[in-house]
């Protein structure tokens, strides 16, 4: 049987839909990550689970776990210092596993990197009045703010809207599984953010389309810093240093020819080509267009 472009997505974004097993599997270690930080110097106010798994946004065989720990102590002149903090509280719990600060986390790859905790400090303040805003680690240096909730709250009010119908979040699934495919260095929650943004002035959701336009912007303006589409943060930065961006940016250039060669060969009825460009633009993983 041949597929259509539009089935060839909808196979796609069921295949990149993390398994129901794969949450439980990635959790086993929660109670005692939890456990090593209340017991740090530092004190804790509270955890909460933020990321991909939250948001509903994970690609299957990418989703880490992600932890921002509400820090009692007070927030230290350096975000570095307060990583270092977290990293000698989980190393001090779990010395014979991995513990090394990527920022603006700390990981902890238990099981060789199976399960990967990513551990956010964060120093809860009062500038967002009734929302929770936090002062975390900048994705280069410093620190930059972080509203998880409202963020959260945003990207689901964007997603439920009734003509786009999941296309929010089903497009930054899209998003992130070319960054995963193709190893490009850019923040999966910035690619989250501009996805919503760009779904939020959309009247439908259509694969082919949105994920050409997407990453057209995103070429266009050359992954600048982004506004906080709530204002309740800062900026959001794309990459974590100008090294990496340059990086990412050539690799979006080319993502962004092939997604448009993909529209192009579509609007054409040309099924052929549209497969074969959708299939360099994920690296080799977008669906046949030939199903037994």
């Amino acid at each position: 049987m041949a597929l259509s472009v539009t089935q060839g997505f909808d196979l796609f974004l069921k295949q990149l839909t993390p398994r129901a097993g794969e949450r439980e599997a990635k959790t086993r270690h929660r109670s005692s990550v939890e456990a090593s930080l209340r017991a740090a110097s530092f004190g804790v106010l509270w955890f909460r689970e933020t990321g991909s798994f939250t948001h509903g946004t994970g690609v299957r065989g990418h989703c880490d776990v992600d932890l921002l720990v509400s820090i009692k102590a007070a927030r230290p002149a350096s975000s570095e210092t307060a990583l270092e903090w977290v990293k000698s509280a989980l190393k001090s719990s779990f010395p014979y596993t991995e513990v090394v600060i990527r920022r603006p986390t700390v990981q902890v790859r238990f099981a060789s990197g199976a399960e990967t905790w990513e551990v956010l400090p964060g120093f809860v303040t009062y500038r967002g009045g009734a929302t929770s805003v936090y002062d975390i680690p900048g994705a280069a240096r410093g620190w930059m703010d972080s509203a998880p909730t409202a963020h959260l709250d945003y990207v689901n009010e964007v997603n439920e809207r009734r003509a786009v119908a999941g296309g929010a979040k089903a497009l930054a699934r899209l998003a992130k599984a070319w960054k995963y495919y193709n190893k490009v260095p850019v923040s999966s929650f910035y690619l989250e953010m501009r996805a919503a943004q760009h779904m939020a002035g959309e009247p439908s959701f259509v694969p082919v389309w949105d994920i050409c336009r997407l990453l057209e912007k995103l070429d266009s303006h050359q992954l600048a810093d982004m506004n906080d589409p709530v204002g309740k943060a800062g900026r959001f930065a794309a990459c974590s240093s100008e090294a990496t961006r340059r990086e990412a940016l050539s690799k979006l250039s080319t993502a962004a020819t092939r997604a448009r060669k993909a529209l192009d060969a579509y609007q054409k009825e040309d099924h052929v080509t549209a497969f074969t460009y959708l299939d360099l633009l994920f690296a080799s993983r977008f669906p046949s267009r030939w199903q037994s």
